[in-house]
Protein backbone atom coordinates (compact mmCIF):
# COMPACT_ATOMS: atom_id res chain seq x y z
CA UNK A 1 0.00 0.00 0.00
CA UNK A 2 1.19 3.45 -0.81
CA UNK A 3 1.80 6.44 1.47
CA UNK A 4 -1.10 8.47 1.62
CA UNK A 5 1.78 11.34 1.51
CA UNK A 6 3.69 10.40 -1.66
CA UNK A 7 7.21 11.43 -1.88
CA UNK A 8 9.05 11.94 -4.93
CA UNK A 9 12.93 11.92 -3.60
CA UNK A 10 15.45 9.75 -5.32
CA UNK A 11 12.95 10.14 -8.87
CA UNK A 12 15.24 10.52 -11.95
CA UNK A 13 14.58 14.16 -12.81
CA UNK A 14 15.36 13.70 -16.20
CA UNK A 15 14.11 10.10 -17.04
CA UNK A 16 10.52 11.60 -14.97
CA UNK A 17 9.92 14.27 -17.59
CA UNK A 18 7.61 13.61 -20.38
CA UNK A 19 9.44 16.18 -22.89
CA UNK A 20 12.88 15.02 -22.34
CA UNK A 21 13.18 13.59 -26.55
CA UNK A 22 11.91 17.07 -27.34
CA UNK A 23 16.12 18.27 -27.00
CA UNK A 24 16.55 15.88 -29.88
CA UNK A 25 15.05 17.99 -32.71
CA UNK A 26 17.82 20.73 -31.19
CA UNK A 27 21.27 18.96 -31.58
CA UNK A 28 22.80 17.02 -33.97
CA UNK A 29 22.05 13.26 -33.18
CA UNK A 30 25.80 12.76 -32.59
CA UNK A 31 25.81 15.16 -29.86
CA UNK A 32 22.51 14.45 -28.56
CA UNK A 33 23.45 10.46 -28.48
CA UNK A 34 26.40 11.81 -26.51
CA UNK A 35 24.70 13.70 -23.84
CA UNK A 36 21.91 11.00 -23.22
CA UNK A 37 24.24 9.30 -20.59
CA UNK A 38 25.02 12.52 -19.04
CA UNK A 39 21.50 13.57 -18.86
CA UNK A 40 20.46 10.48 -17.21
CA UNK A 41 22.84 10.74 -14.78
CA UNK A 42 22.60 14.53 -13.86
CA UNK A 43 18.44 13.87 -13.26
CA UNK A 44 19.19 11.15 -10.79
CA UNK A 45 21.83 13.24 -8.94
CA UNK A 46 19.03 16.13 -9.47
CA UNK A 47 16.16 14.10 -7.85
CA UNK A 48 18.28 12.84 -4.93
CA UNK A 49 21.73 14.38 -4.07
CA UNK A 50 21.72 17.21 -5.88
CA UNK A 51 18.17 18.00 -4.34
CA UNK A 52 19.80 17.28 -0.36
CA UNK A 53 22.30 19.33 -0.86
CA UNK A 54 20.15 22.30 -2.05
CA UNK A 55 18.01 21.74 1.38
CA UNK A 56 20.50 22.24 3.04
CA UNK A 57 22.67 24.83 1.43
CA UNK A 58 19.30 26.76 1.61
CA UNK A 59 18.69 26.64 5.24
CA UNK A 60 22.25 27.45 6.04
CA UNK A 61 23.14 30.58 3.82
CA UNK A 62 26.83 32.45 3.67
CA UNK A 63 27.95 34.28 6.06
CA UNK A 64 30.43 37.05 5.96
CA UNK A 65 33.89 37.65 7.65
CA UNK A 66 34.67 41.45 7.45
CA UNK A 67 38.06 41.13 9.03
CA UNK A 68 40.40 37.89 9.94
CA UNK A 69 40.61 37.96 14.03
CA UNK A 70 43.65 39.77 13.93
CA UNK A 71 42.27 42.26 12.38
CA UNK A 72 43.33 42.27 8.89
CA UNK A 73 40.58 43.35 6.43
CA UNK A 74 39.85 40.24 4.34
CA UNK A 75 35.65 40.18 2.74
CA UNK A 76 36.08 36.54 3.19
CA UNK A 77 32.19 35.30 2.21
CA UNK A 78 32.06 31.88 4.03
CA UNK A 79 29.89 29.26 1.93
CA UNK A 80 28.35 25.85 3.80
CA UNK A 81 30.07 22.33 2.70
CA UNK A 82 26.67 21.55 0.40
CA UNK A 83 26.96 24.63 -1.46
CA UNK A 84 30.47 24.18 -2.16
CA UNK A 85 30.07 20.59 -3.29
CA UNK A 86 27.07 22.07 -5.49
CA UNK A 87 29.92 24.13 -6.62
CA UNK A 88 32.18 21.57 -7.50
CA UNK A 89 29.33 19.30 -9.74
CA UNK A 90 28.44 22.40 -11.48
CA UNK A 91 31.61 24.06 -12.49
CA UNK A 92 34.39 20.88 -12.32
CA UNK A 93 31.97 17.72 -13.05
CA UNK A 94 29.58 18.94 -15.33
CA UNK A 95 31.23 21.83 -16.56
CA UNK A 96 28.41 24.23 -17.33
CA UNK A 97 30.05 27.01 -17.56
CA UNK A 98 32.97 26.20 -19.48
CA UNK A 99 31.31 24.20 -22.55
CA UNK A 100 30.32 26.81 -24.49
CA UNK A 101 33.82 28.47 -24.62
CA UNK A 102 36.34 25.52 -25.11
CA UNK A 103 36.20 21.33 -26.09
CA UNK A 104 36.79 18.76 -23.55
CA UNK A 105 33.46 19.33 -21.65
CA UNK A 106 31.56 16.08 -20.61
CA UNK A 107 34.14 14.31 -23.50
CA UNK A 108 32.91 15.89 -26.48
CA UNK A 109 35.75 17.74 -28.57
CA UNK A 110 34.83 20.85 -29.38
CA UNK A 111 32.52 23.98 -28.15
CA UNK A 112 28.97 22.97 -27.17
CA UNK A 113 26.02 25.12 -29.06
CA UNK A 114 23.72 26.68 -26.79
CA UNK A 115 21.44 23.69 -26.50
CA UNK A 116 23.28 21.77 -25.10
CA UNK A 117 24.45 23.42 -22.58
CA UNK A 118 20.92 25.09 -21.23
CA UNK A 119 19.48 21.47 -21.59
CA UNK A 120 22.29 20.54 -18.70
CA UNK A 121 21.09 24.17 -16.86
CA UNK A 122 17.48 23.16 -17.23
CA UNK A 123 17.67 19.94 -15.48
CA UNK A 124 20.53 20.88 -12.95
CA UNK A 125 18.30 24.13 -11.80
CA UNK A 126 15.38 21.42 -10.72
CA UNK A 127 17.94 20.92 -8.20
CA UNK A 128 19.54 24.18 -7.11
CA UNK A 129 18.86 27.58 -8.69
CA UNK A 130 20.94 29.96 -6.48
CA UNK A 131 23.79 29.15 -8.12
CA UNK A 132 22.55 28.61 -11.22
CA UNK A 133 23.12 32.83 -10.85
CA UNK A 134 26.98 32.34 -10.86
CA UNK A 135 27.52 29.86 -13.24
CA UNK A 136 25.51 32.18 -15.80
CA UNK A 137 27.46 34.94 -14.52
CA UNK A 138 30.87 33.14 -15.28
CA UNK A 139 29.52 31.80 -18.34
CA UNK A 140 28.39 35.44 -20.04
CA UNK A 141 31.01 37.03 -18.36
CA UNK A 142 33.63 34.68 -20.54
CA UNK A 143 31.49 35.46 -23.36
CA UNK A 144 31.72 39.18 -23.30
CA UNK A 145 35.07 39.17 -22.21
CA UNK A 146 35.99 37.22 -25.70
CA UNK A 147 33.97 40.02 -27.69
CA UNK A 148 35.75 43.05 -26.75
CA UNK A 149 38.45 42.70 -24.22
CA UNK A 150 41.95 43.12 -25.42
CA UNK A 151 43.56 39.57 -27.22
CA UNK A 152 46.21 39.83 -24.32
CA UNK A 153 43.47 40.33 -22.04
CA UNK A 154 41.70 37.31 -22.89
CA UNK A 155 44.50 35.38 -23.14
CA UNK A 156 45.22 35.83 -19.50
CA UNK A 157 41.96 35.47 -18.11
CA UNK A 158 39.94 33.34 -20.00
CA UNK A 159 41.12 30.08 -19.18
CA UNK A 160 40.65 31.11 -15.47
CA UNK A 161 37.01 31.33 -16.17
CA UNK A 162 36.70 28.26 -18.13
CA UNK A 163 38.67 25.36 -16.35
CA UNK A 164 37.31 22.12 -14.76
CA UNK A 165 40.01 22.53 -12.45
CA UNK A 166 37.79 23.85 -9.39
CA UNK A 167 40.63 24.98 -7.32
CA UNK A 168 42.26 26.78 -9.86
CA UNK A 169 38.66 28.45 -10.98
CA UNK A 170 37.95 32.32 -10.92
CA UNK A 171 34.50 32.41 -10.80
CA UNK A 172 32.49 35.29 -12.50
CA UNK A 173 30.57 38.39 -11.71
CA UNK A 174 28.37 41.34 -12.66
CA UNK A 175 28.01 44.58 -10.73
CA UNK A 176 26.36 47.30 -11.41
CA UNK A 177 23.44 47.78 -9.88
CA UNK A 178 23.39 51.15 -7.81
CA UNK A 179 21.25 52.74 -5.51
CA UNK A 180 20.32 55.50 -8.09
CA UNK A 181 21.19 53.20 -10.70
CA UNK A 182 19.37 49.83 -10.72
CA UNK A 183 16.81 49.93 -14.44
CA UNK A 184 18.70 53.64 -14.95
CA UNK A 185 22.35 52.92 -15.87
CA UNK A 186 22.98 56.00 -17.27
CA UNK A 187 22.77 57.35 -13.97
CA UNK A 188 25.77 55.48 -12.97
CA UNK A 189 27.73 57.04 -10.39
CA UNK A 190 30.81 54.90 -9.71
CA UNK A 191 34.03 56.67 -11.14
CA UNK A 192 36.68 55.14 -13.14
CA UNK A 193 40.05 57.71 -13.33
CA UNK A 194 43.25 56.55 -15.15
CA UNK A 195 46.41 57.08 -12.61
CA UNK A 196 49.71 57.84 -14.10
CA UNK A 197 51.04 54.40 -14.57
CA UNK A 198 47.59 54.34 -16.94
CA UNK A 199 46.39 52.51 -15.17
CA UNK A 200 42.39 52.57 -14.61
CA UNK A 201 41.07 52.80 -10.72
CA UNK A 202 37.55 52.61 -9.75
CA UNK A 203 35.57 54.14 -6.81
CA UNK A 204 31.87 53.99 -5.30
CA UNK A 205 29.58 51.90 -4.10
CA UNK A 206 27.56 48.89 -6.38
CA UNK A 207 24.13 47.94 -3.97
CA UNK A 208 23.45 44.61 -5.24
CA UNK A 209 26.40 42.34 -6.62
CA UNK A 210 25.67 38.60 -7.09
CA UNK A 211 28.42 36.47 -5.93
CA UNK A 212 30.73 39.00 -4.50
CA UNK A 213 33.88 37.32 -3.98
CA UNK A 214 34.41 35.88 -7.48
CA UNK A 215 37.62 36.31 -9.60
CA UNK A 216 36.40 38.50 -11.65
CA UNK A 217 33.37 40.83 -12.24
CA UNK A 218 32.31 43.14 -15.19
CA UNK A 219 31.62 46.28 -13.71
CA UNK A 220 30.27 49.63 -15.19
CA UNK A 221 31.55 52.74 -14.27
CA UNK A 222 31.54 56.76 -15.55
CA UNK A 223 35.00 57.33 -17.34
CA UNK A 224 34.36 60.43 -19.27
CA UNK A 225 32.92 63.67 -18.05
CA UNK A 226 29.49 63.66 -19.85
CA UNK A 227 26.32 62.58 -18.60
CA UNK A 228 24.32 59.64 -19.27
CA UNK A 229 25.06 56.42 -21.03
CA UNK A 230 27.95 58.53 -23.19
CA UNK A 231 29.89 58.48 -20.19
CA UNK A 232 30.00 55.03 -19.08
CA UNK A 233 31.96 52.00 -19.75
CA UNK A 234 32.91 48.78 -18.74
CA UNK A 235 35.28 47.12 -17.05
CA UNK A 236 36.84 43.82 -15.56
CA UNK A 237 37.43 43.82 -11.60
CA UNK A 238 39.89 41.37 -10.51
CA UNK A 239 39.33 40.15 -6.74
CA UNK A 240 43.40 40.28 -6.26
CA UNK A 241 45.39 42.82 -8.52
CA UNK A 242 48.10 42.00 -10.95
CA UNK A 243 50.76 41.39 -8.27
CA UNK A 244 48.89 39.63 -6.22
CA UNK A 245 47.89 41.45 -3.40
CA UNK A 246 43.96 42.19 -2.76
CA UNK A 247 42.27 44.54 -4.73
CA UNK A 248 40.95 47.57 -2.75
CA UNK A 249 37.13 47.28 -2.30
CA UNK A 250 35.39 45.96 0.58
CA UNK A 251 32.21 43.41 1.00
CA UNK A 252 29.81 45.29 3.55
CA UNK A 253 27.30 43.43 4.11
CA UNK A 254 25.32 40.62 2.87
CA UNK A 255 21.90 40.79 1.60
CA UNK A 256 19.11 38.92 3.65
CA UNK A 257 17.11 37.64 0.50
CA UNK A 258 13.65 36.12 0.19
CA UNK A 259 14.91 33.15 -2.25
CA UNK A 260 18.61 31.99 -3.61
CA UNK A 261 19.14 32.31 -0.24
CA UNK A 262 22.41 29.30 -1.01
CA UNK A 263 23.95 32.02 -2.51
CA UNK A 264 25.77 35.21 -1.58
CA UNK A 265 24.89 38.75 -2.82
CA UNK A 266 26.16 41.82 -1.44
CA UNK A 267 27.08 45.63 -1.00
CA UNK A 268 30.73 46.70 -2.73
CA UNK A 269 32.41 49.89 -1.85
CA UNK A 270 35.19 50.03 -4.19
CA UNK A 271 38.23 52.14 -2.96
CA UNK A 272 40.43 52.98 -5.77
CA UNK A 273 40.24 49.57 -6.98
CA UNK A 274 42.12 48.31 -10.17
CA UNK A 275 40.24 47.01 -13.63
CA UNK A 276 41.39 46.85 -16.98
CA UNK A 277 39.21 48.64 -19.61
CA UNK A 278 36.88 46.50 -21.85
CA UNK A 279 35.94 47.54 -25.30
CA UNK A 280 35.67 51.12 -25.97
CA UNK A 281 35.41 54.21 -23.79
CA UNK A 282 32.05 55.85 -23.24
CA UNK A 283 30.66 52.35 -25.03
CA UNK A 284 30.26 50.36 -21.57
CA UNK A 285 26.64 49.51 -21.81
CA UNK A 286 26.17 48.77 -24.92
CA UNK A 287 29.49 45.86 -24.31
CA UNK A 288 27.68 45.36 -20.69
CA UNK A 289 24.27 44.60 -22.52
CA UNK A 290 25.98 41.45 -24.57
CA UNK A 291 26.34 40.00 -20.93
CA UNK A 292 23.14 41.30 -19.72
CA UNK A 293 21.28 39.34 -22.53
CA UNK A 294 22.80 36.63 -21.99
CA UNK A 295 21.83 36.65 -18.31
CA UNK A 296 18.09 37.33 -19.21
CA UNK A 297 18.29 34.21 -21.20
CA UNK A 298 19.63 32.25 -18.40
CA UNK A 299 16.83 33.92 -15.99
CA UNK A 300 13.94 32.34 -18.83
CA UNK A 301 16.02 29.23 -18.67
CA UNK A 302 15.84 29.13 -14.76
CA UNK A 303 12.43 29.98 -14.81
CA UNK A 304 11.88 27.11 -17.37
CA UNK A 305 13.39 24.46 -15.52
CA UNK A 306 11.72 25.55 -11.60
CA UNK A 307 8.39 25.07 -14.01
CA UNK A 308 9.36 21.59 -14.46
CA UNK A 309 10.12 20.67 -11.24
CA UNK A 310 7.11 21.96 -9.78
CA UNK A 311 5.26 20.32 -12.48
CA UNK A 312 7.02 17.01 -11.81
CA UNK A 313 6.34 17.06 -8.24
CA UNK A 314 2.45 18.25 -8.69
CA UNK A 315 2.51 15.33 -11.03
CA UNK A 316 4.01 13.11 -8.81
CA UNK A 317 1.72 13.66 -6.20
CA UNK A 318 -1.94 13.77 -8.54
CA UNK A 319 -1.05 10.09 -9.54
CA UNK A 320 0.47 8.80 -6.35
CA UNK A 321 -2.45 9.88 -3.84
CA UNK A 322 -5.92 8.97 -3.85
CA UNK A 323 -8.51 11.46 -1.96
CA UNK A 324 -12.46 10.18 -1.88
CA UNK A 325 -11.51 6.58 -3.53
CA UNK A 326 -10.00 8.14 -6.72
CA UNK A 327 -6.60 9.12 -7.88
CA UNK A 328 -6.02 12.62 -7.97
CA UNK A 329 -5.20 12.54 -11.86
CA UNK A 330 -8.65 10.92 -12.69
CA UNK A 331 -10.33 14.29 -11.19
CA UNK A 332 -11.16 16.33 -14.02
CA UNK A 333 -10.42 19.85 -12.40
CA UNK A 334 -7.22 18.23 -11.55
CA UNK A 335 -6.46 17.13 -14.84
CA UNK A 336 -7.75 20.80 -15.78
CA UNK A 337 -5.30 22.13 -13.27
CA UNK A 338 -2.32 19.94 -14.36
CA UNK A 339 -2.96 20.38 -17.93
CA UNK A 340 -2.25 24.31 -17.61
CA UNK A 341 0.52 23.78 -15.50
CA UNK A 342 1.87 21.80 -18.25
CA UNK A 343 0.87 24.35 -21.39
CA UNK A 344 2.92 26.83 -19.07
CA UNK A 345 5.79 24.80 -18.63
CA UNK A 346 5.82 23.50 -21.98
CA UNK A 347 6.04 26.90 -23.55
CA UNK A 348 9.03 27.96 -21.83
CA UNK A 349 10.79 24.98 -22.42
CA UNK A 350 10.13 25.95 -26.31
CA UNK A 351 11.15 28.94 -26.04
CA UNK A 352 14.74 28.23 -24.12
CA UNK A 353 15.53 26.09 -27.13
CA UNK A 354 14.11 28.42 -30.05
CA UNK A 355 15.95 31.33 -28.48
CA UNK A 356 18.91 29.32 -27.80
CA UNK A 357 18.85 28.84 -31.27
CA UNK A 358 18.77 32.54 -32.28
CA UNK A 359 21.29 33.00 -30.38
CA UNK A 360 24.05 30.53 -32.15
CA UNK A 361 22.86 31.62 -35.12
CA UNK A 362 23.11 35.39 -34.54
CA UNK A 363 27.09 34.52 -32.85
CA UNK A 364 27.82 33.20 -36.12
CA UNK A 365 25.86 35.71 -38.33
CA UNK A 366 25.28 38.68 -37.07
CA UNK A 367 23.20 39.99 -39.96
CA UNK A 368 20.35 37.44 -37.72
CA UNK A 369 21.22 39.36 -34.46
CA UNK A 370 17.26 40.89 -34.93
CA UNK A 371 15.22 37.79 -33.98
CA UNK A 372 17.72 36.99 -31.05
CA UNK A 373 17.35 40.70 -29.65
CA UNK A 374 14.00 40.26 -29.48
CA UNK A 375 13.76 36.72 -28.21
CA UNK A 376 15.63 37.05 -25.30
CA UNK A 377 13.59 39.82 -23.70
CA UNK A 378 10.00 37.66 -24.67
CA UNK A 379 11.46 34.54 -22.49
CA UNK A 380 12.98 36.63 -20.01
CA UNK A 381 9.32 38.77 -19.37
CA UNK A 382 6.79 35.92 -20.02
CA UNK A 383 8.84 32.58 -18.50
CA UNK A 384 9.76 34.42 -15.68
CA UNK A 385 6.19 35.54 -14.81
CA UNK A 386 4.80 32.49 -15.25
CA UNK A 387 7.19 30.70 -13.46
CA UNK A 388 5.32 32.54 -10.32
CA UNK A 389 1.88 31.05 -11.15
CA UNK A 390 3.48 27.16 -11.84
CA UNK A 391 5.72 27.06 -8.61
CA UNK A 392 2.46 28.07 -6.42
CA UNK A 393 -0.11 25.94 -8.26
CA UNK A 394 2.34 23.11 -7.58
CA UNK A 395 2.37 24.12 -3.76
CA UNK A 396 -1.28 23.62 -3.54
CA UNK A 397 -1.63 20.75 -5.12
CA UNK A 398 0.52 19.15 -2.73
CA UNK A 399 -1.68 21.03 -0.50
CA UNK A 400 -0.27 21.38 3.15
CA UNK A 401 2.95 19.93 3.39
CA UNK A 402 3.90 22.12 -0.11
CA UNK A 403 3.71 24.82 2.60
CA UNK A 404 6.41 23.30 5.21
CA UNK A 405 9.90 24.02 4.36
CA UNK A 406 10.69 20.48 4.52
CA UNK A 407 9.54 20.12 0.51
CA UNK A 408 11.02 21.65 -2.20
CA UNK A 409 7.81 23.42 -2.79
CA UNK A 410 8.35 26.80 -0.74
CA UNK A 411 12.38 26.71 -1.84
CA UNK A 412 10.87 26.52 -5.58
CA UNK A 413 8.16 29.14 -5.05
CA UNK A 414 10.86 31.52 -3.27
CA UNK A 415 13.50 31.41 -6.07
CA UNK A 416 10.98 31.54 -8.83
CA UNK A 417 10.22 35.48 -7.61
CA UNK A 418 13.49 36.34 -8.54
CA UNK A 419 13.48 36.15 -12.18
CA UNK A 420 11.26 38.88 -12.43
CA UNK A 421 13.55 41.16 -10.90
CA UNK A 422 16.90 40.66 -12.02
CA UNK A 423 18.71 41.65 -15.14
CA UNK A 424 15.58 43.68 -15.50
CA UNK A 425 11.91 43.50 -13.91
CA UNK A 426 9.09 43.18 -15.94
CA UNK A 427 8.24 46.27 -17.15
CA UNK A 428 11.87 47.17 -17.58
CA UNK A 429 12.08 43.86 -19.90
CA UNK A 430 8.79 44.39 -21.85
CA UNK A 431 9.79 48.24 -22.64
CA UNK A 432 12.89 46.14 -24.23
CA UNK A 433 10.84 44.56 -26.49
CA UNK A 434 9.77 47.97 -27.79
CA UNK A 435 13.11 48.95 -27.90
CA UNK A 436 14.07 45.62 -30.22
CA UNK A 437 10.97 46.37 -32.55
CA UNK A 438 12.16 50.33 -32.83
CA UNK A 439 15.60 50.43 -32.86
CA UNK A 440 17.08 47.38 -34.50
CA UNK A 441 13.47 46.44 -37.16
CA UNK A 442 13.17 42.93 -34.89
CA UNK A 443 9.50 42.67 -35.76
CA UNK A 444 10.16 41.61 -39.78
CA UNK A 445 12.73 38.90 -38.45
CA UNK A 446 10.07 37.29 -35.53
CA UNK A 447 7.32 37.41 -38.32
CA UNK A 448 9.72 35.67 -40.83
CA UNK A 449 10.59 33.09 -37.84
CA UNK A 450 7.13 32.21 -36.99
CA UNK A 451 5.95 31.52 -40.81
CA UNK A 452 8.69 29.40 -41.04
CA UNK A 453 8.03 27.46 -37.93
CA UNK A 454 4.49 26.81 -39.41
CA UNK A 455 5.55 26.31 -42.53
CA UNK A 456 7.74 22.84 -41.83
CA UNK A 457 5.55 21.78 -38.89
CA UNK A 458 2.43 19.89 -38.17
CA UNK A 459 -0.58 21.53 -39.87
CA UNK A 460 -2.93 23.35 -37.26
CA UNK A 461 -6.06 21.58 -38.00
CA UNK A 462 -9.32 22.99 -40.37
CA UNK A 463 -11.31 23.90 -37.71
CA UNK A 464 -8.80 26.22 -35.73
CA UNK A 465 -6.94 27.67 -38.97
CA UNK A 466 -8.45 30.94 -39.67
CA UNK A 467 -8.80 31.78 -35.29
CA UNK A 468 -4.56 30.96 -35.57
CA UNK A 469 -4.50 32.95 -39.09
CA UNK A 470 -6.25 35.93 -37.33
CA UNK A 471 -4.97 35.92 -33.67
CA UNK A 472 -1.01 36.10 -34.98
CA UNK A 473 -1.92 38.97 -37.24
CA UNK A 474 -3.38 40.32 -34.45
CA UNK A 475 -0.25 40.15 -32.01
CA UNK A 476 1.91 41.27 -34.60
CA UNK A 477 -0.16 44.22 -35.48
CA UNK A 478 -0.57 44.96 -31.65
CA UNK A 479 3.08 44.88 -31.22
CA UNK A 480 3.89 47.23 -34.27
CA UNK A 481 1.03 49.93 -33.13
CA UNK A 482 2.14 49.80 -29.67
CA UNK A 483 6.44 50.26 -31.07
CA UNK A 484 5.50 52.88 -33.77
CA UNK A 485 3.50 55.34 -31.20
CA UNK A 486 5.72 54.34 -28.19
CA UNK A 487 2.75 53.33 -26.30
CA UNK A 488 4.72 52.05 -23.51
CA UNK A 489 1.77 51.02 -21.14
CA UNK A 490 1.01 48.55 -23.83
CA UNK A 491 4.43 47.00 -23.23
CA UNK A 492 3.30 43.99 -21.26
CA UNK A 493 0.47 42.53 -23.86
CA UNK A 494 2.31 43.08 -26.83
CA UNK A 495 5.70 41.31 -25.26
CA UNK A 496 3.00 38.32 -24.06
CA UNK A 497 1.28 38.24 -27.18
CA UNK A 498 4.43 37.49 -29.39
CA UNK A 499 5.56 35.05 -26.33
CA UNK A 500 2.55 32.94 -27.10
CA UNK A 501 2.64 33.36 -30.84
CA UNK A 502 6.45 32.17 -30.52
CA UNK A 503 5.81 29.23 -28.09
CA UNK A 504 2.77 27.86 -30.56
CA UNK A 505 4.56 28.24 -33.52
CA UNK A 506 7.13 26.73 -32.05
CA UNK A 507 5.18 23.75 -30.74
CA UNK A 508 4.16 22.61 -34.16
CA UNK A 509 7.72 22.60 -35.52
CA UNK A 510 8.27 20.29 -32.49
CA UNK A 511 5.31 18.52 -33.23
CA UNK A 512 6.72 17.19 -36.36
CA UNK A 513 10.34 17.22 -35.99
CA UNK A 514 10.63 15.33 -32.88
CA UNK A 515 7.93 12.97 -33.74
CA UNK A 516 5.66 14.53 -30.70
CA UNK A 517 2.11 14.81 -32.12
CA UNK A 518 1.20 16.07 -27.97
CA UNK A 519 3.03 19.09 -28.79
CA UNK A 520 0.42 19.98 -31.52
CA UNK A 521 -2.07 19.62 -28.47
CA UNK A 522 -0.19 22.23 -26.33
CA UNK A 523 0.25 24.47 -29.14
CA UNK A 524 -3.46 24.30 -29.49
CA UNK A 525 -3.99 24.91 -25.80
CA UNK A 526 -1.93 28.47 -26.48
CA UNK A 527 -4.11 29.42 -29.11
CA UNK A 528 -7.34 29.21 -27.47
CA UNK A 529 -6.05 29.64 -24.04
CA UNK A 530 -3.30 32.11 -24.49
CA UNK A 531 -4.18 33.93 -27.40
CA UNK A 532 -7.89 34.26 -28.12
CA UNK A 533 -10.64 35.90 -26.79
CA UNK A 534 -12.33 34.28 -24.22
CA UNK A 535 -15.74 34.80 -21.90
CA UNK A 536 -14.09 34.60 -18.18
CA UNK A 537 -17.16 32.29 -17.47
CA UNK A 538 -17.77 30.64 -20.95
CA UNK A 539 -16.44 26.69 -21.21
CA UNK A 540 -12.98 26.03 -22.38
CA UNK A 541 -11.72 22.32 -22.56
CA UNK A 542 -8.13 22.61 -21.01
CA UNK A 543 -8.23 18.76 -19.68
CA UNK A 544 -7.60 16.31 -22.91
CA UNK A 545 -6.85 13.18 -21.32
CA UNK A 546 -4.14 12.26 -24.36
CA UNK A 547 -2.59 15.46 -23.00
CA UNK A 548 -3.27 14.20 -19.24
CA UNK A 549 -2.19 10.44 -20.46
CA UNK A 550 1.43 12.32 -21.87
CA UNK A 551 1.79 13.88 -18.92
CA UNK A 552 1.30 11.21 -16.47
CA UNK A 553 3.08 8.45 -18.33
CA UNK A 554 7.13 8.33 -17.23
CA UNK A 555 6.09 8.79 -13.34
Amino acid sequence: MSHPVPDSRGINLFEADSGKDLLACYLPEDLHKHLLPHLTRLGALAGSLLDELAGVADKHPPTLSVRSRSGIDVSQVNKHPAYVELERFAYSEFGLAAMSHRGGVLGWPTAMPPAAKYALTYLFVQAEFGLCCPVSMTDSLARTLRKFGDPKLVEQVLPMVTTQDFDALHQGAMFMTEQGAGSDVSATATQAALNANGDWLLTGDKWFCSNPDAGFAMVLARSEAVDGLQGVSLFLLPRTRPDGTPNNYRILRLKDKLGTRSMASGEIRLEGAFAWLVGERGMGFKQMSDMINNSRLSNGVRAAGLMRRALTEALYVAKNRQAFGKHLTDMPLMQRQLSKMAMLTEQARTMVYQTAQALAAADSDPSKRALMRIMTPLIKFRACRDARKVAGDAMEVRGGCGYIEEWSDPRVLRDAHLGSIWEGTSNIVALDVLRAIQREDALPALRAHVAGLLADGLPVSQALAALQAERIERAFGFAESASATNTSEQARQAASGLYHVVTMAGMRWEAKHAAMPIRAKLADLVLKHRLAARDPIGDISLADSDLCDWLGAPI
